[in-house]
């Protein structure tokens, strides 16, 4: 073959290799006759087409019509409906990061926020990893280490840790204890400077409105301790903080699942229906070991498993929710988490949380809003998350019933796109297989 011949056929190679290149890169896929609950309002969008591109929304349109765009990848969602991904708000990297961000994503979770880095974890590299796509995981944002007064002793401390967050790259700021006010006020200022929000617990030896300088409130619970006993009798001051807290701008997150959990783990007949729960085969061994054991916590303290402190505890959480509801009312904000401690695992936590939030008081839609665009809106992500719009990347869960109508539908997942990638339920189950065999191998391996 002459030279001008080979330069000819190299030519061609070539583009045709960018040809194949170019069309896997703008991929469309579209979700055909579905219903859409965009979220930006309280609607459903009926028989729908929202199609897909390069990971973003590019089209929603009646499926009526013919489509505005080539489709290469056609999802029947005829009578399903289509919610924006899920957020997880106070998730906890216990074990596996990979397990884990697939119990998330299993569950329909595609945004997390990390509340602490415990010893041996390096929070910035499972970051780095997630938000790079290394790893199959959702969009990531983290706390630095879980602190608490010891570590924050001085002005000196103040700022060495300040700094050293800063400098080691984490979202957030997390305080976990009550510090001195000279302290927490010098907190405030360092973090300001560095634009490191900070978030956590309340401070509870302060008046409510130290603790509305942070960002965000871990815990509703918080409240019970910032507020005397008849503040948190008298419904009329209960809704007057609340208007306090809308006009700072804090986010607050429930977190009523796992106060709950307390009591499931405190109560004897509770705990043994906990220690069969299908979900431990998610756990690794020691770990489901020690959380299904009478050496944890809320079972080796009275303060919890005495009769009278099982009464206490429903009343704190029949309070929680008074004020959840409270809350709403007053258009704070409000973020869905489930602080995924223990039994309480990634994932399957979320919508038991989301559950509770609605048994308050709140409509669905106002409980589907605390773990959609309320997160967007926290995480600065609106323009790009939240709802379901042109534009808006594509972070979304496919569910065979409405969760308009009972807020428990969200578990009814028939596949979760997550960052543009689609994964049905076939795969969504696999991603659970993979966590359980993993698991259980080990397990096998070490008896």
């Amino acid at each position: 073959m002459c030279k001008s011949s080979s330069h000819k056929v190299f030519s061609l190679l070539c583009c045709f290799f960018f040809a194949v290149v170019g069309k896997a890169q703008t991929e469309t896929i579209s979700f055909e006759n579905v219903n859409v609950i965009p979220m930006h309002k309280e609607a459903v969008l009926l028989n729908q087409r929202v199609i897909i591109t390069d990971g973003k929304i590019t089209t929603i349109e009646p499926v009526s019509q013919k489509p505005s765009e080539n489709i290469n990848i056609t999802i029947n969602a005829k009578g399903k409906y289509l919610i924006p991904g899920l957020a997880e708000m106070h998730f906890h990297l216990e074990n596996n990061a990979k397990n884990e961000f697939k119990l998330l994503i299993a569950n329909g979770v595609t945004t997390a926020r990390n509340m602490a880095e415990y010893e041996r974890q390096d929070q910035i590299e499972v970051r780095k990893k997630a938000n790079g796509n290394k790893i199959l995981a959702p969009h990531y944002t983290t706390t630095g280490p879980y602190l608490k007064a010891h570590h924050l002793k001085t002005v000196d401390d103040v700022i060495s840790i300040v700094k050293k967050h800063h400098e080691r790259g984490y979202d957030y700021l997390k305080i976990a204890d009550n510090l001195p006010k000279e302290i927490y006020l010098k907190l405030i200022e360092e973090t300001s400077k560095y634009n490191i929000p900070v978030i956590g617990h309340g401070q509870r030896k302060l008046p409510l409105e130290y603790s509305l300088r942070m960002k965000s409130i871990a815990h509703i619970e918080e409240f019970m301790n910032i507020f005397n006993t008849e503040q948190k009798k008298d419904t009329a001051y209960l809704k007057q903080a609340a208007i306090q807290i809308k006009t700072s701008g804090v986010y607050v997150s429930p977190t009523l699942g796992v106060f709950e959990m307390i009591s499931r783990y405190a109560d004897d007949k509770k705990f043994e229906i906990l220690k069969k729960s299908d979900e431990l085969k998610y756990l690794p061994e020691a770990y489901a070991a020690y959380c299904t054991s009478d050496s944890i916590h809320y079972r080796t303290n009275t303060w919890f498993t005495a009769p009278e402190s099982l009464i206490r505890l429903n009343k704190e959480l029949q309070w929680q929710k008074k004020l959840t509801k409270i809350l709403n009312d007053e258009n704070v904000f409000l973020l869905a988490g489930s602080d995924t401690y223990g039994l309480f695992l990634p994932g399957f936590s979320l919508h038991r949380e989301l559950e509770l939030i609605c048994s308050a008081g709140l409509s669905p839609y106002e409980t589907l809003k605390t773990a959609t665009v309320n997160p967007a809106r926290y995480l600065n992500r609106i323009a790009v998350s939240g709802t379901i719009t042109e534009g808006k990347k594509a972070d979304l869960v496919l569910l065979n019933k409405n969760p308009l109508e009972d807020i428990r539908n969200t578990k009814t997942i028939e596949g979760v796109m997550i960052k543009g990638k689609w994964l049905a339920r076939n795969e969504l189950n696999t991603l659970l297989k993979e966590v359980e065999d993993e698991y259980s191998s080990k397990k096998k391996k070490e008896k």
